[in-house]
């Protein structure tokens, strides 16, 4: 972020936020190549797990959001911003955290296509409740049916393929070891070039009215997803995968949608991208936070909640 942050003030690149899609489809190849096809068919049929996460980001969340909206700044394109960010579950480098932080990476993997589709359907529809028809209106879906395309199932499918390589020729293996590899480097690029893009529109404080926002909304989905969690009776792994999806929030997807919309609301997509920068430092505190909120001890066992209909 930092070195983001330099090249986007000394070496100004027009048109690079362009360049982060293509970035996050290699990284979520990478995360779908670690989750072999057997196990993301299973995990889909735990329907537990699918519905915890479906309440904490489609019921818990716009509730939380909705109470913080009377106080969010008056800004339209503020506003709009963190209505963009906020309602949208995220379906990239949640994984990696989920599963350094004890989580059920796999299940939360499984269930990304699904988050991808509902919020995509839900959107308009939180828009229109929370601002009016007029900018409803504005926000075209284009840009996550694109997202969908070339985040999801095209790493999917190249994933899945190279899985298939790897399981007959050695030289599939050694690919798929050397890619694997490249997940930490690749995150670093991607957090990399979404603060370079945005660097000019970032710097001249427009932004920082929504910070406490994003630092209040990490805090409340921390216990809110574990209350969750609990509701659902869900073991460790799968619970904290649950706290995670409710917590990070889908600021790389949704960022092409808010640099899409008219100029007079262009500030939108710095406040997604300020989001961003909370909710990476915010992670560094979940990894240490979400294991003692949802200790392995407490709820059924894994094979337990993976039998669960």
């Amino acid at each position: 972020m930092a070195v983001g942050g330099g090249v986007g003030r000394l070496v100004p690149v027009a048109g690079l936020e362009h360049v982060i899609n293509p970035v996050l489809g290699v990284l979520l190849f990478v995360t779908f190549l670690q989750v072999p096809v057997a196990e993301l068919a299973g995990s889909l049929r735990d329907g537990r797990f699918l519905s915890a996460v479906l309440v904490v980001n489609f019921v818990v969340v716009p509730l939380v959001v909705a109470a913080m909206f009377a106080f969010l700044p008056a800004d339209r394109a503020v506003r709009l911003g963190v209505l963009l960010v906020l309602l949208c579950p995220c379906v990239d480098y949640v994984i990696v955290f989920c599963g350094l932080a004890g989580g059920s990476s796999r299940r939360l993997l499984a269930a990304t296509p699904l988050l991808l589709v509902v919020q995509m359907v839900l959107l308009p529809v939180w828009l229109f409740l929370f601002m009016g028809p007029e900018l409803a209106d504005v926000v075209d879906v284009g840009p996550f049916v694109e997202a969908f395309l070339v985040l999801i199932v095209v790493p999917l499918a190249l994933a899945w393929a190279v899985q298939a390589w790897a399981a007959r020729r050695p030289a599939g293996r050694r690919f798929s070891t050397a890619a694997t590899a490249t997940m930490v480097p690749l995150m670093a690029v991607t957090l990399l070039v979404v603060v370079a893009s945005q660097v000019p529109v970032l710097s001249d404080g427009g932004v920082l009215p929504a910070v406490p926002f994003f630092v209040v909304f990490l805090v409340v989905m921390a216990f809110a997803g574990t209350a969750v969690a609990r509701l659902f009776r869900l073991d460790a792994p799968a619970g904290r995968a649950v706290v995670f999806a409710g917590a990070t929030r889908n600021s790389l997807v949704v960022l092409p949608l808010a640099l899409a919309l008219p100029d007079d609301l262009d500030l939108a997509a710095a406040v997604v991208v300020t989001q961003t920068l909370v909710e990476v430092l915010g992670m560094v505190v979940y990894l240490r936070l979400v294991p003692r909120l949802v200790k392995a001890s407490t709820g059924p066992t894994a094979s337990t909640t993976a039998s669960a209909p």
